[in-house]
């Protein structure tokens, strides 16, 4: 039996009469027990017409009386409380909520919901589950946890306050909305076809019949289009909206009451399968002075065939099946850079993957893959992490370390005397402002960053190896060759001579993270 109480007896006929479904009729009388929505249909509707059933057999008795006793015809308007009539505006009469009057009531042509138009009378059984079902099986998707999402059409809002109108139900917020009652019949009929196993499954609905019922709504807010930015519009149509919706005076003016019966029901969209993203971590070495670390692609030209990211993820995208990605790493070298020692710590975030779960057995042989692809870049401790967990490689970014070795040539002639007093420079302080090189990616800025100790290699008399530990987010090409004045000091003007660097290689990158896996 439904646990409907005798205060909702009123309201459940006045719903039934205008046209609301069976479970729109338990939202409106804030009935939040969910098993209630999960038994069928049929039932609900049997159970609520023997439920007014019941009080219209006790007093048939009564009426037949009362019908013999008067001479008027019977009221055509609904009684209402005293302090509703009671309300008063200016300009109007009364701003009661208006009621369609039961002597103009037509027969209804269809027995479509006037308040979700037939979203919870049609599509909330075990055969749509089973249609919802076939979809996700058809994709072939591996999953450990589901959300049901629904998307609604607009139209819903404006109908859902001329139930409360109609149902006098005023304390609106415990009205059960459209979507919980969705969810929490259609949640478990799609588990359970699906085996039991959680995932994340959209269905969405639409009525272009009744599309037209917002349109009072949206003739109010015409002038702001045409005076505020894209997210001021955004903003102040939810607020604005927000409040309208729950003016229910206003909207009893401005639309019926109840709703006008649809003829058709809601329109199914396709069902919407989203897996959670993925994250692989890992490190890698990159050997190559061609290859750039993304896609290089000038004035809508590519001028490299690969990059670092794309022979990462080309096997990862075919492995998880997933849809797209996004790479990030700790920093970024230049395409003629090489990284060598330990590696970079990278991290893709792999969208939609249809395959999710991999053993440690699968994950190493991944990274074999990827090593035998290309001898470019190799990949070390590969793994699956969490997307908390990506967080640890942006951590405290520039307070990190990382060491470079750098090929110096010099304009005058130098000899070994010449260059070992950078050694004994430690904790060298720069200012850098943005590098031409970068300036029309980058913001103009003056970054102050630190040089902690350097150390000299002499090849000959032009030649040297410089090898640096510096604060991460260094420019290091630009401290050896000045770029034009704007890091100082540099490296011309400590060694008092034109510097310029022919090759660099990141021999570190100090950051601990992802976990070491032992080879």
């Amino acid at each position: 039996m439904l646990p409907l109480k005798e205060k909702d007896r009123p309201i459940v006929k006045k719903l039934l009469e205008a046209g609301c479904c069976a479970r729109c009729v338990l939202r409106f009388c804030c009935l939040g027990v969910q098993s209630a929505y999960r038994q069928s249909y049929e039932d609900t509707a049997k159970e609520l017409c023997a439920f007014i059933g019941d009080s219209e057999n006790n007093n048939s008795q009564d009426a037949a009386m009362l019908e013999q006793h008067t001479e008027d015809p019977p009221s055509k308007k609904m009684k209402m409380d005293a302090a509703e009539t009671d309300v008063r505006s200016e300009g109007d009469s009364a701003v009661v909520p208006t009621v369609m009057e039961e002597g103009d009531a037509k027969p209804a042509d269809s027995d479509v919901c006037v308040v979700c138009l037939g979203v919870l009378q049609e599509f909330c059984d075990e055969a749509y589950a089973i249609k919802i079902s076939d979809v996700v099986k058809a994709k072939n998707y591996q999953f450990d946890t589901m959300v049901l999402s629904v998307s609604l059409p607009a139209q819903l809002s404006v109908r859902e306050v001329s139930g409360y109108i109609k149902s006098i139900c005023l304390d609106k917020d415990d009205v059960i909305q459209v979507k919980e009652a969705f969810k929490w019949t259609m949640q478990g009929l799609v588990s359970k076809e699906l085996g039991g196993v959680p995932f994340e499954v959209g269905v969405g609905f639409t009525h272009p019949e009744t599309d037209s019922d917002c349109v009072h709504v949206l003739s109010l807010f015409k002038k702001i289009f045409f005076t505020v930015s894209v997210f001021t519009l955004l903003r102040k149509l939810t607020i604005q909206l927000h409040a309208l919706l729950n003016d229910i005076y206003f909207l009893s003016r401005k639309f019926p009451c109840p709703p006008t019966r649809p003829a058709r029901k809601c329109i199914a969209q396709d069902v919407q399968c989203l897996h959670v993203s993925v994250f692989v971590a890992g490190r890698y070495n990159k050997f190559s002075r061609t290859l750039p670390q993304t896609p290089w692609v000038i004035d809508g030209e590519r001028r490299m065939e690969s990059s670092v990211e794309e022979l990462i993820a080309a096997p990862l995208l075919s492995s998880f099946r997933a849809e797209g990605f996004n790479f990030s790493s700790s920093g970024r070298e230049d395409v003629d850079v090489r990284t060598l020692g330990n590696g970079r710590p990278f991290a893709l975030e792999l969208l939609n993957p249809h395959r999710a779960r991999f053993n440690k057995a699968e994950v190493r042989q991944l990274q074999e893959t990827i090593n035998q692809s290309s001898d470019k870049i190799r990949v070390r401790d590969l793994q699956i992490v969490s997307r908390d967990a990506m967080g640890h490689m942006k951590e405290g970014e520039e307070d990190k370390t990382k060491s470079y070795t750098a090929l110096i040539w010099t304009q005058k002639a130098i000899d070994k005397d010449d260059i070992t007093f950078l050694e004994e420079t430690k904790e060298l302080k720069l200012a850098q402002k943005t590098p031409l090189r970068v300036l029309h990616r980058r913001p103009l800025a003056v970054r102050e960053r630190v040089i902690h100790t350097m150390s000299t290699c002499f090849l000959d008399t032009h030649h040297f190896h410089l090898k640096l530990r510096t604060q991460a987010g260094t420019y290091i090409k630009e401290f050896v060759h000045g770029d034009f004045g704007r890091t100082k000091p540099n490296l011309c003007d400590l060694l008092k001579t034109e510097t310029d660097i022919l090759e660099l290689d990141v021999e570190s990158v100090d950051v601990d993270w992802p976990p070491s896996i032992p080879e």
